[in-house]
């Protein structure tokens, strides 16, 4: 599942002493070594609890180098509301780890700064991420990950890639027949939808979410949710419901569609790389790909997420958090220690580079997420979430798709407005 973390658990403090020197951050060149006014100070970093274990050496080297103390705060859910509170209140970090769709409502509450890269840094990511975490023409954070999801399956029960969705329904009708499998497709919805899961389908009919401007920006007063294209794919998305083909489900959810797919109970589970570790401790043999389309329809388009650490805007020490955020994220040797704290994409093209031939599944995961959508980090996205959500369980569950969709479009343009 995509991160969503916060709340502060345990505190690891890490009292460093060692030499700082000044530095410069101007003339395209980035600093090495943060400046005197820092030296002497304490950098406090939120992070989760995989990536406060990764982070620990570097804050430690990061401290010895430029005289400062450095606290990695672990942390386990509500982050970004944490955050904001915290921002608000003068008692948060100087430096957060996050998702990138958080960026427009962290700006709007005036929670992050831009951070300052220079352009051989930005063209040392890969293009995707540093589009993602761009706002209103600004870089408001340095991305270290990528996510998407793909289609992985049980290559014991389905050997072939399916190449549209129709295709595989028809494979799991004939695994259960067979009783081999008691699920069609492990694609998680629950009984409030989940529009981040089943938006490849939603876009392989034609659906959007939000048009774009000529900047390339997403467009908030062009809200697709409620227009002809979404009503056309929330049909078909309810032909694969539970008064149709019955692939999708409101019994799977974020709680057992991973289960479902190791317990050997569906062939094809719709998720990311954090489904692979359970997938390999069951010893399923899997394999990756596109998630399928419609046939005759467009291409399916996931999401594609971005992790990345900001800078606090209301932050003790936001020089010291600069020098971090720019000049220690963005070394190879920090972008695999967090892939190695959990396997994701690493959006830094050396890191990539460096892992890959380890481990196979990066370049599919990223060849599945290779025409996919940056996830918008607008403010208005926050209004699709829970609508779309609901009226996708319930056209799953039979509901008259037309009146659906259109209610959910009224109710999220209202809370636009």
């Amino acid at each position: 599942m995509r991160i969503r973390t916060a709340g502060v658990v345990t505190v690891l403090g890490l009292a460093l002493a060692a030499s700082g020197c000044g530095g410069d951050n101007s003339n395209d060149e980035p600093a090495t070594k943060a400046t005197s006014q820092a030296a002497g100070g304490k950098l406090v970093i939120w992070a989760d609890d995989k990536r406060t274990a990764a982070l620990k050496p570097f804050a430690e080297k990061f401290g010895q180098e430029n005289g400062v103390t450095v606290e990695v705060q672990a942390v386990s859910k509500d982050l970004q509301t944490n955050f904001v509170t915290a921002s608000q209140q003068g008692s948060g970090p100087d430096v957060v780890v996050g998702a990138h769709d958080w960026i427009g409502n962290l700006v709007s509450n005036g929670a992050i700064d831009p951070v300052q890269l220079a352009a051989a840094q930005k063209s040392s990511f890969n293009e995707t991420a540093i589009k993602a975490v761009t706002f209103n023409g600004q870089l408001y954070g340095v991305p270290y990950a990528t996510e998407n999801i793909a289609l992985i399956r049980n290559t014991a029960l389905a050997p072939e890639a399916p190449k549209t969705i129709e295709d595989l329904v028809a494979t799991g009708k004939k695994l259960k027949a067979d009783k081999k499998a008691s699920e069609i497709l492990c694609l998680q919805s629950g009984q409030n939808g989940d529009a981040y899961h089943v938006y490849p389908l939603y876009t392989s009919a034609g659906g959007y979410l939000f048009g774009t401007a000529a900047n390339g920006d997403y467009d908030p007063k062009d809200l697709g949710v409620g227009k002809p294209e979404s009503i056309e794919a929330f049909k078909k998305i309810g032909k694969l419901g539970e008064k149709g083909d019955g692939a999708l489900k409101r019994s799977i959810t974020g709680e057992n569609s991973i289960a479902t797919f190791t317990g050997k109970k569906c062939a094809f589970l719709v998720s990311g790389p954090w489904a692979i570790a359970d997938a390999k401790k069951a010893n399923i043999s899997y394999d990756i790909s596109p998630v399928p389309g419609f046939a005759g329809g467009k291409q399916a388009q996931p999401f594609v997420g971005v992790q990345a650490f900001y800078v606090a805007a209301k932050g003790k020490n936001k020089a010291l958090a600069q020098e971090f955020v720019t000049n220690y994220v963005t070394t190879p040797e920090l972008a695999v220690a967090l892939y190695q704290a959990e396997p994701r994409p690493p959006a830094l093209t050396a890191a990539f580079d460096q892992v890959k031939g380890t481990d196979p599944d990066l370049a599919k995961f990223s060849e599945a997420g290779r025409n996919g959508q940056v996830l918008p980090a607008i403010p208005a996205m926050a209004a699709i979430w829970d609508p779309f959500g609901k009226a996708e369980a319930a056209v799953i569950g039979g509901a008259d798709p037309a009146k659906t969709v259109t209610a959910a479009g009224k109710t999220i343009s209202g809370q636009i407005k």
